[in-house]
């Protein structure tokens, strides 16, 4: 007979209903309007490291509401949020589930630094080590590769992989993972700095070949990087935000460089998302976003190991 049974017990049902109350007290407290928008979309974002699942009628199940809320906030929204489902065509696993709940939220008037101080007055009751430490990217890879990502070259961070991967006793081809490619570099050396780190960090000031959707700006020594950050809770990461980019035409040009790295990893390309950057060309408000995941909060919440014992259906009991 085939297991029936929820991932979950009756206890962390509760939690979890405990969880989304406390989202929706904390932001009607600070007059932050909640919203819905579709989870189907006529085509997806473009970042060459997620594929998105697509039905038979072309329709798109969305990773993010990203672009329908950033086309509220352009029509005048205000300062708003939305508890959303979300999907990605991955692989089920400890941190991973194809279908998953995202806490994604805009704040007008917000850069990203104000934007973490408001994440650390969310998740302050809700998991420990809270207000969350803040460290550049840079100093990060300096600190764990001793390496500097923003002062030195591709071949730089190849041998800092390197020599990495020979002290902690693992054998890896670089090259052969990365192609020599400086964002596949960063992003395995980023990977790997995370690994082991532990409390609540802020990892903030990323590459500009890192910056996706954020504005870049001139961080203390000059150098230019991208106003994104990531929370990350002992080694897992939580959320992505950015001090959002305005520049329709900018974010043409890195939709359209994504779209060269997807067709050359065989990737299927979604169609640009015009209403997005039209949204964009009418005017996006200086503000801040981000996105939370909350299914691992619970997960580190209740202590659990996978996220399979916080979902009441995870893949496996589809």
């Amino acid at each position: 007979m085939a297991d029936w049974r929820p991932g979950t017990d009756v206890a962390t049902l509760k939690r979890r209903a405990e969880l989304l109350a406390s989202v929706r007290t904390f932001f009607s407290g600070r007059n932050v309007l909640e919203v819905d928008t579709p989870i189907l979309g006529a085509t997806a974002g473009s970042d060459p490291a997620i594929d998105c699942l697509r039905t038979d009628a072309g329709l798109v199940l969305q990773s993010s509401p990203e672009f329908f809320m950033k086309r509220l906030l352009a029509a005048g929204s205000g300062p708003i949020y939305q508890i959303a489902r979300a999907f990605r065509a991955e692989e089920a696993g400890r941190l991973h589930n194809p279908e998953f709940l995202l806490l994604e939220w805009y704040r007008p008037g917000f850069d990203d630094f104000a934007l973490m101080a408001e994440m650390d007055a969310l998740l302050a009751p809700l998991l420990d080590g809270f207000p969350a430490r803040r460290m550049r990217f840079r100093d990060l890879l300096a600190d764990r590769l001793g390496v500097d990502p923003l002062a030195e070259p591709s071949a730089a961070l190849l041998l800092a992989l390197g020599r990495h991967f020979q002290q902690s006793g693992r054998e890896a081809d670089v090259l052969a993972l990365t192609g020599g490619e400086r964002t596949a570099l960063l992003d395995l050396a980023y990977a790997e700095a995370l690994e082991g780190l532990a409390g609540a960090s802020f990892i903030h000031d990323f590459p500009p070949e890192q910056a996706a959707l954020a504005r870049l700006r001139s961080d203390a020594q000059g150098a230019t990087v991208a106003a994104r950050f990531e929370l990350v809770v002992d080694g897992i990461e939580l959320a992505n935000g950015y001090h959002e980019l305005l520049d329709a035409a900018e974010q043409r040009r890195r939709f359209e460089v994504d779209l060269e790295h997807r067709k050359a990893s065989g990737r299927w390309l979604p169609a640009l998302d015009e209403r997005l950057l039209a949204a964009l060309e009418q005017g996006l408000p200086d503000c801040a976003g981000v996105a939370l995941g909350l299914d691992r909060v619970l997960m580190l919440m209740t202590g659990a190991n996978d996220l399979d014992a916080v979902l009441p259906f995870g893949r496996h009991r589809l």
